[in-house]
């Protein structure tokens, strides 16, 4: 059995681990600190129950071993690496985006808007943003899905990204009170917040929350333009220690928590952790139409 000669948030390394940390900073000094821990987690199996690296740990862990001396990572950079799938290709030059990330806090700003990510480098940029600053990292998606930026006099503040809602919602189910057939032919009516970010120099008041409501208000136009159909009601989940201030400051409704079940557990195998339910309708007939009882159609939700 191999020695394990450190430990960090649950992970245990063995010294052929450090070795092979210390080779790859040492072997790719140009990638970005989250490409080399994203590669690293591969290589040694640091990965979650869905398989997907833990990027953000191992950055953190990184820089502790950084501190220590034992290794030198290459500096944050303002400039993001394009990369294929979220992962580096360590064998073709890496594309740049060329506007350089001013940094600097923000603390004030005017109206805010919600631009829509399109194929290139905007999606690059929203991808190296979830990379880099957000908890759970750049989510692989399938299925209809609008990602935006929020942006406020022409810089960047935030993320968000809207997909495909959750199949089996206890609470949810609950309290639109549908039959399972009326689900399975409306379920694509709910869609689900998955990302949500708040890029790391932005300090203004109720920023989240204005967000939020900005993005209700103009989700079911842009939804209808790119997939032909509007959406009436949205979801999301909030995973401790965070208490979902900014949704209730938005008019999100409070449903429960989840079982702490991965989306495709069938047999309660994996425990996860339980996260708050929140809901928002975009429209007042919102359950009748998920019933089947009237049409969906577009409307102003401040109607």
């Amino acid at each position: 059995m191999e020695e394990t000669i450190r430990e960090y948030s649950g992970r245990k390394f063995s010294v052929e681990d450090i070795s092979l940390i210390i080779t790859m900073t040492q072997t790719y000094p140009k990638l970005s600190q989250l490409e080399i821990a994203s590669t690293i987690c591969e290589l040694i199996g640091w990965v979650t129950a869905n398989g997907k690296p833990k990027g953000v740990q191992c950055v953190n862990f990184l820089r502790i071993l950084e501190q220590e001396g034992l290794i030198k990572l290459p500096k944050v950079m303002s400039k993001y690496a394009t990369r294929k799938h979220g992962r580096p290709n360590l064998g073709i030059k890496q594309s740049t985006i060329i506007n350089t990330i001013d940094t600097s806090e923000i603390t004030t700003c005017g109206a805010l808007e919600l631009e829509i990510v399109r194929p290139g480098k905007e999606l690059s940029q929203w991808r190296s943003y979830m990379s880099n600053y957000h908890k759970l990292g750049d989510p692989q998606v399938c299925g209809s899905q609008l990602r935006y930026i929020i942006k406020s006099e022409g810089r960047d503040l935030g993320c968000l990204l809207f997909s495909a809602s959750s199949w089996a919602l206890a609470p949810r189910e609950e309290w639109i009170g549908w039959t399972a057939e009326e689900k399975a032919k409306r379920l694509h009516l709910i869609v689900n917040n998955s990302r949500f970010l708040v890029l790391p120099y932005v300090r203004i008041k109720n920023f989240a929350s204005r967000a939020l409501s900005l993005a209700a208000r103009q989700l079911q136009r842009d939804w209808l333009n790119e997939y032909c159909y509007a959406p009436v009601l949205l979801e999301t989940f909030v995973e401790p220690p965070y208490r979902g201030i900014s949704y209730k400051a938005a008019n999100w409704i409070y449903l429960g928590e989840t079982q702490g079940r991965g989306r495709n557990d069938r047999h309660t195998e994996r425990a996860l952790t339980r996260k708050a339910i929140y809901v928002y309708p975009l429209q007042r007939n919102y359950r009748a139409v998920l019933k089947g009882e009237e049409p969906w159609k577009a409307v102003n939700p401040d109607e």
